[in-house]
């Protein structure tokens, strides 16, 4: 089922708890938008929302995600991306460039940019390749692509091996005030390995995945980001002693920031025991400990932000077993509940820290103006029920793929809706929310 769309001139929200990590704001408060902005008396006319129990808070963002479009539709589109983008409460989020043929040239950005306009769930970001092909030989125009809208570059899906050319990158990235993601790992050191390097991969005899690939790469980047001064961001970061080099680096002052998964919040390499495709990640799961790290390095702020790496691939492609099978899952309609279980329900965090790490922490690394719950300021708004209980049921999701490993969990927390100026989208199913209503008492 599609969220229903309206179409608002005014409405409040009342009675919500109100969090804006950009303002310092942590109330319960009345939220009132007239024409798209922000504002403080309430029309006659407008229409109602009942937010007691909710939370309102900034547009939430996920610079990692997969939308497939060019080449791969059949795993997921633009369209039904953003649409699970949406029925996850994130009113943003950065496409990454492996797609077929990769985002190399303005023409891709152009065209990502206008098939989001249409689609209109949430508002895209491409992030363009850093080498020509992604095959890691010769940058690409950094100019013209952050010129058409570009918001970010990597090779993601691989690591750009060559230093000269990676040195180049940072410099190039410094040019244009561009930020440089990086996927980091060298594949001499993976040596194809399919899950993490340990008792688990042993006991199943397969490849192993060496921690190192990632953690050599990192170390290599720090040095040229120190050398060079441009901004360097770790993607999906996943084990405890690439948590401590980039903590490291930031106490030296370095533009170093870092996103996790909600996956390697949660899970570890032993939920690869039974061999299920889709507890094939990339990075992998790892050990207890890398858990711990990661889980510590967002309270203490080492890890800037968490990102979902949606990587949806097709159930034909997941059905041919844990060694062939592409690593990765879909993310963007679990997020939520996800990151409430790896760090609220543990006592780690509390909801203005989530919301912070899906909202001003993604912003930052990417340096996006994002607009704060202000009278005057446009209403880019994310509504969340916190205490929400639902079923994950795949068949329901609006990604057009369902590869997760989280398929029948009880989880808690959930998006009501979002809110892009005039247009508000909610779920319709929502039994526990009374939908939009007409006048104020």
């Amino acid at each position: 089922m599609e969220w229903e769309r309206e179409s608002v001139d005014a409405f409040v929200i009342r009675n919500a708890r109100v969090i804006d990590p950009f303002s310092e704001r942590d109330e319960v408060s009345d939220v009132v938008v007239v024409d798209g902005i922000v504002a403080t008396g309430t029309p006659r006319d407008a229409m109602v929302i009942d937010g007691s129990g909710l939370i309102v808070c900034p547009g939430l963002l996920d610079i990692h995600v997969h939308l497939r479009e060019p080449g791969q539709t059949h795993k997921e589109t633009i369209a039904t991306g953003t649409a699970a983008a949406a029925a996850g409460g994130f009113t943003f989020v950065a496409a990454m460039p492996n797609t077929q043929p990769p985002v190399d040239n303005p023409d891709i950005v152009a065209a990502i940019r206008r098939s989001a306009h249409q689609a209109d769930h949430c508002e895209v970001g491409p992030v363009a390749a850093i080498t020509q092909g992604r095959h890691g030989r010769a940058i690409v125009d950094f100019e013209s692509l952050a010129q058409a809208g570009a918001v970010a570059f990597s090779d993601d899906g691989t690591g750009v091996e060559d230093d000269q050319v990676m040195r180049e990158a940072f410099r190039a990235a410094a040019r244009v005030g561009s930020v440089l993601i990086q996927h980091c790992e060298y594949v001499e050191i993976s040596a194809g390995g399919v899950m993490h390097l340990g008792e688990i991969s042993r006991r199943l005899g397969f490849p192993g995945l060496d921690p190192r690939s990632e953690e050599a790469m990192i170390e290599r980047d720090l040095e040229l980001c120190e050398e060079t001064g441009g901004r360097y961001h770790v993607a999906h970061i996943s084990t405890a002693r690439a948590v401590e080099m980039v903590r490291n680096a930031k106490n030296k002052g370095l533009p170093v920031t870092t996103e996790v998964c909600p996956h390697h919040l949660i899970l570890t390499d032993e939920a690869c025991a039974n061999a299920d495709p889709n507890t094939k990640m990339h990075p992998p799961l790892r050990r207890d400990e890398d858990v711990e790290a990661c889980r510590t390095g967002l309270v203490d702020g080492t890890i800037d932000c968490i990102a979902t790496d949606h990587a949806p691939h097709g159930a034909d492609e997941k059905a041919k077993g844990f060694l062939s099978a592409p690593p990765g899952i879909v993310g963007l309609e679990t997020a939520i509940p996800l990151a409430r279980l790896a760090m609220i329900e543990s006592g780690l965090a509390d909801w203005a820290d989530l919301v912070r790490w899906f909202s001003k922490g993604p912003a930052e690394v990417l340096g996006l103006g994002r607009p704060p719950i202000q009278p005057g300021h446009s209403a880019n708004l994310t509504v969340l029920d916190p205490n929400r209980g639902w079923k994950i049921d795949p068949a329901t999701f609006r990604s057009k793929s369902r590869n997760t490993p989280f398929a029948g969990w009880d989880v808690i927390g959930r998006a009501w809706g979002s809110i892009r100026g005039r247009c508000v989208l909610h779920d319709p199913g929502d039994s526990q929310r009374r939908p939009l209503d007409g006048g104020i008492e």
